[in-house]
């Protein structure tokens, strides 16, 4: 119980390490503890990395290897959404369920994000699958320039694809809110024990009588 707490612990640690990084200038996908089998709200942040021209056009592009059997798109304030399905050759089992049609991409135009500025394109897509979701995707300028984030290469790359990482959600013990509430309340009892501890000492110390002054010297003066 105690070990399973520890990696509950250890995942929380590792989110906040991750939600308290900087934003990375490069278009990114997030979902809030998207689950495999399940439909996700997943949003897809993309910035503006050039200091002259705007990004005009975003498209998305699904994994085939990974079918997702819909998808559907939030509403963006100036931006126009088209999703492109594709029918599968044969119909395939996914978590429990029968998909014959995927998600091949979606894409965002009529929009326009300026410099220094970004926009997130939320979706609803599912069912996910286990372990890393690759997004490919195409950021393209005013000026034309088409930014391809596409390297799925492990380690650190100049144009790095989102990737959604889908796991599984750590199950907690039951009985560990109970180990929990204990170890609180010995906390609380160590720190009362100290203040106690501390307060009959002060008392002490400032009753401890003085040490007795010696008496003077009287000089007697023969007569």
């Amino acid at each position: 119980m105690i070990t399973r707490i520890l990696a509950a612990v250890t995942t929380a640690a590792a989110l906040l390490v991750l939600a308290a990084q900087p934003a990375a200038a490069h278009v990114s996908v997030s979902a809030d503890t998207p689950v495999p089998g399940k439909h996700a709200k997943v949003t897809f942040r993309v910035p503006n990395e050039r200091a002259e021209t705007s990004t005009v056009r975003l498209e998305v592009v699904f994994p085939t290897e990974q079918p997702f059997g819909s998808v559907s798109v939030a509403p963006v304030p100036g931006w126009t959404a088209e999703v492109v399905t594709r029918p599968l050759a044969a119909p395939v089992q996914h978590h429990g369920r029968s998909i014959t049609e995927a998600v091949e991409s979606v894409t965002w135009t009529g929009g326009e994000i300026q410099p220094g500025q970004f926009v997130e394109f939320p979706v609803t897509l599912g069912p996910l699958p286990s372990g890393s979701v690759v997004f490919k995707s195409l950021q393209t300028y005013s000026d034309g320039e088409v930014v391809r984030w596409i390297d799925t290469a492990a380690g650190e790359t100049s144009h790095p694809a989102p990737v959604l990482q889908v796991s599984e959600p750590v199950a907690v013990a039951p009985g560990s809110d109970d180990l929990a509430r204990v170890l609180g309340l010995t906390g609380v009892l160590v720190g009362l024990a100290g203040l106690i501890a501390c307060a009959a000492v002060v008392p002490a110390v400032r009753r401890r009588p003085a040490p007795a002054r010696p008496e003077p010297v009287r000089e007697t003066v023969g007569v």
